[in-house]
């Protein structure tokens, strides 16, 4: 059962990962994982940080030559700012003037501290920080290797942030990653893309943050992945337990979900046709790729509502847990917004659902075993 595991703290030493479950010779391109943890630090708005990290993965076990060879596969990312952590985020020796008693509303700090018996709020922000999704995408860059051998392709852009929206829509892959390639925020309308910078500056005078909406799209999609046999089999309950996993994640919406609500089901459901160069086919896409807990050849369409990031550069009020009396909410170096970081971390869930999905349905201890198990179902369709 493919599976996989992070470990380490924002200012800490390093972020781990292993990722156990992988057939044995698949191709790995290390090139891959480390494109998209560049791209998870891009994004105008992003904080002083992203100048620091430079995220690059390490290659700890579970590949010779190249390949996988079907025993875990170890990633390390180190944190470079460390040196400047090191007193206060030692394992044995810290420096004990440093404890934080002021957590920031919004964020894990306080319900942490009900949660564990802390006296140190920093004991629950370290691993809190979305810093840990660093070593999320690195599962993501290792397992889009692969999707390669399934002709999976996956990308999302910003469609909204603030209250400022697009007008346009692509549905091709393609065309959306060339429209993003030089945008500043993920962004496909490139005149919706100066108002959101504007928005940002804006917000960063006033110490605030912004939140907004990502969509994470793939091309068509193999069917029959997840099970209407089973609440814990369905697709789509795994894909939205997955998105609402990323930090600053409150909503997922698959499809037209919240636009179908208001409509008459004649108005909702993808009417179904067959071709036969093309096979069974749809002329929309508002189940957003997925029936019945079960992936239906379609394009997957998933959104994600991101909302503000909670640590302000003009913090809120809130309570010292020491001294119970009221001031002013904790304050770290912050972003303005993620929301396009929250994209490139969402396409990281996805493609590890995929993966999880297509060993579920197709096995195999060797992806030759793999990649013939799904050319003969996709044979037999």
């Amino acid at each position: 059962m493919l599976n996989f595991h992070t470990a380490g703290e924002s200012h800490g030493k390093a972020l781990l990962s292993i990722v156990e479950g992988l057939p044995a010779d698949i191709e790995i391109d290390v090139n891959i994982i480390n494109n998209y943890l560049k791209r998870r630090q891009q994004g105008y708005g992003r904080g002083n940080r992203m100048q620091i990290e430079k995220d690059k993965v390490e290659i700890i076990s579970g590949i010779r030559n190249s390949k996988t060879i079907g025993s875990p596969v170890g990633m390390m990312i180190r944190n470079k700012d460390w040196n400047n952590w090191k007193k206060i985020m030692d394992i044995y020796d810290i420096d004990i003037d440093d404890e934080v008693s002021k957590p920031r509303p919004g964020h894990a700090d306080l319900a942490g501290v009900f949660k564990y018996g802390q006296k140190d709020i920093r004991n629950i922000l370290e691993r809190a920080s979305a810093r840990e999704t660093a070593a999320r995408v690195a599962v993501g860059g290792l397992l889009y290797n692969f999707l390669r051998y399934f002709d999976i392709n996956i990308i999302s852009h910003v469609i909204q942030l603030g209250d400022i929206r697009i007008d346009k829509t692509i549905d091709d892959i393609k065309d959306i990653k060339a429209k993003i390639k030089k945008s500043k925020l993920n962004c496909i309308d490139h005149k919706k893309e100066k108002e959101m910078v504007d928005l940002i500056k804006e917000a960063k005078e006033k110490g605030d943050s912004l939140g907004g909406i990502v969509e994470v799209k793939t091309n068509r999609m193999i069917p029959g992945l997840g099970s209407h046999t089973s609440w814990e089999r369905r697709i789509d309950k795994s894909i939205s337990a997955a998105m609402i996993s990323i930090p600053s994640v409150k909503g997922v919406e698959i499809g037209s979900a919240f636009t179908n609500a208001a409509k008459k089901g004649s108005k909702v459901h993808d009417e179904i046709y067959y071709d036969e160069s093309r096979g069974y086919y749809r002329s929309t896409n508002n189940a957003g790729g997925i029936e019945g807990g079960i992936t239906n050849g379609e394009p997957l369409v998933i959104r994600l509502a991101v909302k503000p990031i909670p640590t302000l550069s003009k913090p809120l009020d809130t309570v010292d847990i020491n001294t119970k009396s009221t001031k002013k909410a904790f304050k770290e170096r912050a972003d303005v917004t993620v929301v396009p970081s929250v994209g490139v971390i969402g396409e990281a869930m996805l493609i590890y659902i995929l993966s999880k999905e297509i060993l579920i349905k197709f096995g195999g201890d060797n992806i030759k075993e793999t990649v013939s198990n799904y050319k003969n179902y996709m044979n037999n369709l």
